[in-house]
């Protein structure tokens, strides 16, 4: 441990705190803003600038792109033999923002979670709170140390700790089918309309939004037109808390 570590863990006004971060991720950060920002909701964050707030949303888009790269990576290197459908789903099924809730909850992210719950009700937890906590804390930990420690992290704390692989790759995730049914219950008309197909590297990178009666739901990215209905379904089920 380096000395600023130990000044941190022992010494510092934030020390509390800093120990409870290190009997969650199990080192001591170093930039404490950006875990202190990881776990602030917008519903409590300042303005920092004209539609901009000090919250961990930036930290959550960033989070999500290092959690998907390390999570393909894995999952390309675990099934040699498996093709890209079976990969993406895979990788859906991970990240899923169901699956980031539970994990979330498993590292006890839910006790740090500073929001308001005069806007938004204690059962926010419950929903997308939780998962986007946990990838912004990616983000603060990618930021802090980079990425070669960021995947450490998550493979050995996270994935061979919490996430059973074998048991996802048995579970049935079909996000669009769940999503056509409800709407069927409920009456309402659902259609995923192509926004764009933007040419990259002779492939066709889908962009596919989830519509229901006239709004957008959820928005799915992928180089197949399947996969991108999968995901926009997926965003969707999560908007509306069918899943």
């Amino acid at each position: 441990m380096s000395i600023s570590g130990f000044y941190k863990l022992h010494f510092s006004p934030q020390r509390k705190y800093v120990k409870a971060l290190k009997n969650l991720l199990g080192f001591v950060p170093g930039n404490m803003h950006l875990y202190h920002m990881a776990f602030r909701h917008k519903s409590v964050a300042k303005n920092i600038k004209e539609g901009t707030k000090n919250s961990n949303e930036r930290l959550e888009f960033l989070g999500d792109a290092i959690l998907g790269s390390v999570i393909a990576e894995l999952l390309f290197t675990k099934y040699p033999y498996k093709d890209e459908g079976f990969l993406t789903e895979m990788r859906s099924k991970i990240v899923s923002r169901n699956h980031l809730n539970l994990l979330a909850r498993k590292l006890g992210l839910n006790e740090l979670i500073q929001f308001d719950t005069r806007m938004i009700g204690p059962q926010a937890k419950q929903t997308s709170l939780l998962g986007d906590a946990f990838e912004a804390l990616v983000g603060a930990i990618y930021l802090d140390k980079g990425y070669r420690f960021t995947r450490h992290f998550l493979v050995t704390r996270i994935i061979k700790q919490h996430v059973d692989i074998h048991q996802l790759e048995q579970t049935e995730t079909n996000f669009k089918s769940r999503l056509i049914e409800w709407c069927q219950q409920a009456g309402k008309e659902i259609s995923f309309v192509v926004v764009e197909n933007a040419l990259q590297e002779n492939s066709k990178l889908f962009t596919i939004d989830a519509v229901i009666e006239g709004q957008v739901w959820g928005t799915g990215r992928d180089y197949n037109k399947k996969n991108a209905e999968k995901l926009a379904a997926e965003k969707a089920c999560e908007s509306l808390h069918v899943i």
